[in-house]
């Protein structure tokens, strides 16, 4: 549905995006990350069809147009990074506007503004909207038309938790309906929620590409688990670190870095030592952590 094949794009002597390769299929949601000016948004605009890649192609839709031809993008809908309308239309008003440029039937306004949690604010004019309110009703004219592929630039900018809900409830919508939907997002708790891959660009590059089952193993790889006891027995690091290697003291308490899986053996060594443990606290890696991670790795 969207295929970028080695997509490149410079402007003049800058290097916005290079040698991008990345496919997103039917039912299938993926979250592109990165630092500000990674090139996310650049690869957005060039799926939508509004620039042109300087190498490579960008294919769009169940035929696989070049993004950049006007059939190709019948195929989409797109929700830019920042989003304006007329203050004097109501929300209704802009959204008949949409509907009317994209030959949507009548019924699909109410049903959108449902979805976004407009239902309420629908003939209030838009210059009465607070920010979150105007990227729902974004969202809204977005998922109008019934598009197999969906475009989302930060999407969750600015919207409160009712605001969050309403946008988890569209995208698992279109993913259900079998559509292709790729997003932006610095909230990394959009990517746990909803993203099936997740694809990190650093300085215009493909630097990771993890599945939802590898993000798990990953995350899963970075967890720790604290011990604390009434002081620090003497031996006993050393001997934890036979099986966790990472492992160390803090005041009283044990830090042991490592998989949930290790930890029954750490366990077990403690208690055969004789130890009395006070307080065992565990807790899984973190999306922002790894990110981080992979962000430095290739910077």
């Amino acid at each position: 549905m969207i295929s970028f094949r080695a997509f490149g794009k410079r402007y003049g002597a800058q290097r916005a995006v290079e040698s991008f390769t990345l496919d997103v299929a039917s039912g299938e949601v993926v979250a592109l990350l990165g630092p500000n000016g990674s090139g996310k948004t650049t690869c957005l605009k060039a799926a939508a069809g509004l620039i042109a890649p300087t190498e490579g192609e960008v294919l769009l839709g169940p035929r696989g147009r070049p993004a950049n031809e006007p059939s190709a993008r019948e195929a989409l809908s797109f929700l830019p990074q920042r989003v304006a309308f007329p203050e004097t239309l109501t929300g209704r008003e802009v959204l008949e506007f949409y509907r009317a440029l994209r030959c949507v039937p009548p019924e699909r306004s109410d049903e959108v503004l449902r979805l976004a949690s407009l239902n309420g604010a629908g003939d209030r004019a838009v210059g009465t909207y607070s920010g979150g309110m105007v990227q729902r009703l974004g969202l809204a004219v977005a998922t109008l038309p019934d598009a197999p592929v969906l475009l989302l630039d930060e999407p969750t900018a600015a919207l409160d938790p009712d605001g969050l809900c309403a946008f988890y409830g569209l995208v698992q919508q279109r993913k259900a309906q079998g559509k292709a939907v790729l997003f932006t997002s610095h909230h990394l708790g959009d990517v746990e929620h909803l993203a099936d891959r997740f694809a990190v660009l650093v300085e215009g590059r493909l630097v990771a590409q993890l599945t939802e089952r590898e993000l798990a193993d990953r995350l899963a790889d970075r967890g720790v688990m604290r011990l604390r006891f009434a002081g620090r027995p003497p031996g006993l690091l050393e001997k934890v670190r036979s099986l966790a290697p990472e492992a160390t003291w803090a005041v009283e308490e044990l830090i042991v870095p490592g998989p949930a899986a290790a930890r029954p053996a750490v366990l077990d060594l403690v208690r055969a030592e004789g130890h009395e443990i006070r307080g065992l606290t565990a807790e899984e890696g973190r999306l922002d952590q790894l990110y981080r991670e992979l962000v430095e790795e290739r910077r």
